[in-house]
């Protein structure tokens, strides 16, 4: 049997076995592309206008989210652009819940409140990371089956191969003109050349988020230092506060405005308890994430607290840090701006369809394979009468 045959064999078998769920994750991928952009379309109560006033300090938007959802702990609050409505994110993971609050940043009003785990998007991601089923079912098998993908990414690409040069050129592009039969053949093979430079970055960049061995493994190679797992630092009981918790956040936030003046989006995080630190991430950028400044302050000295993860200050993060940074960023297409996202978007919809035509090959080959028995058949068993 030669390389190709036993290229093959495997690529097929991989495929029918990895087919569905890979259908799933690359469906909810491309879906999942622009849930920024259409969200902002579709949810006007995002939105504010801009006025000339400062915006209220995080302790007043504490006062107003708490009184809205009684009971229920803020986790943050986000604010972004003059003309942008302040976010608030109440989460906690055991009891679960998850609710998004926006109000306008200058007067106070609440504009809305939603529970995100019924959000369509959310659920929509739910099924890219997990396939809807508990994590520790889910992202095992996801994972797994992104390696799968991998591997028949590699194995297409063999098969892909053209013989001579004659059957270059054809590889390049789609017979239009053909039977139906053909044309889904130059579907499946193609499109799925031209996707696989692509999706293949897409797929490692996903395994970086639930394979901690791979992201390590990436980070160490890359030269890095530190780790990558995200901890809060502690602030320092044994310290008297010098002020009241809500005065001090105020003021690191009023502090953080001046130091980071070009940062579209400041969220402030709330501590959870006395022994917690204060939070205030400033990003630059508001379509990705990977030039935020993540900083942490003593809630009683208010002093900042250096970290040894990769979430500290952009200033102090070397390439190999930048790089993992970036992963979400790579993975979904916003590090090539609108572009880059639209590229993904395309890659994952031609990645979604490679289950269906390479199915169809498959079947519509068993089928010309039983009828050619039959016809086999029919005269060996009449000559035998």
């Amino acid at each position: 049997m030669t390389v190709k045959k036993i290229t093959g064999k495997v690529h097929l078998w991989l495929g029918l076995t990895s087919g569905i769920v890979v259908f799933i994750i690359a469906v909810t991928g491309c879906l999942y592309a622009f849930e920024a952009e259409i969200s902002n379309l579709t949810q006007p109560y995002r939105f504010v206008e801009a006025q000339q006033a400062p915006y209220l300090p995080p302790s007043q938007v504490l006062q107003i989210a708490e009184k809205t959802l009684p009971g229920k702990h803020p986790h943050s609050v986000q604010y972004g652009q003059p003309t942008d409505a302040a976010r608030v994110i109440f989460y906690h993971a055991h009891p679960e819940y998850y609710y998004a609050l926006w109000l306008n940043p200058y007067t106070g009003e609440v504009l809305k409140v939603r529970d995100m785990n019924k959000d369509f998007f959310r659920i929509v991601l739910m099924g890219h990371y997990y396939l809807w089923l508990p994590p520790a079912i889910g992202q095992p098998v996801v994972i797994v089956s992104t390696i799968v993908f991998v591997v028949m990414m590699i194995t297409g690409l063999i098969l892909w191969w053209p013989r001579n040069k004659a059957a270059r050129k054809q590889r390049f592009s789609i017979k239009w003109n053909a039977a139906w039969r053909r044309k889904n053949y130059d579907l499946h093979n193609v499109l799925g050349f031209y996707m696989t430079w692509v999706v293949i970055f897409m797929a490692i960049t996903g395994l970086v988020f639930g394979w901690r061995w791979l992201a390590n493994g990436i980070y160490k190679v890359a030269g890095g230092e530190k780790t990558l797992q995200y901890t809060e630092p502690l602030s320092d009981s044994t310290k008297t506060a010098q002020m009241p918790l809500l005065t001090a956040i105020d003021k690191l936030y009023g502090q953080m405005k001046i130091e980071h003046s070009d940062a579209e989006t400041i969220e402030v995080h709330f501590p959870d308890n006395k022994n917690a630190s204060i939070e205030i991430a400033a990003n630059t950028d508001a379509d990705t994430y990977w030039r935020t400044d993540y900083r942490f302050f003593d809630q009683n000295t208010l002093q900042e607290i250096p970290v040894q993860h990769i979430y500290g200050r952009l200033k102090d993060a070397k390439a190999a840090d930048k790089l993992l940074r970036m992963n979400y960023d790579i993975h979904i297409g916003a590090i090539g701006g609108f572009p880059g996202k639209l590229l993904a978007f395309f890659a994952s919809l031609i990645a979604a369809s490679l289950p269906v035509t390479g199915f169809m090959i498959w079947w519509g080959r068993k089928k010309k394979k039983a009828v050619t028995a039959r016809k086999v058949a029919v005269p060996v068993a009449a000559s035998l009468s």
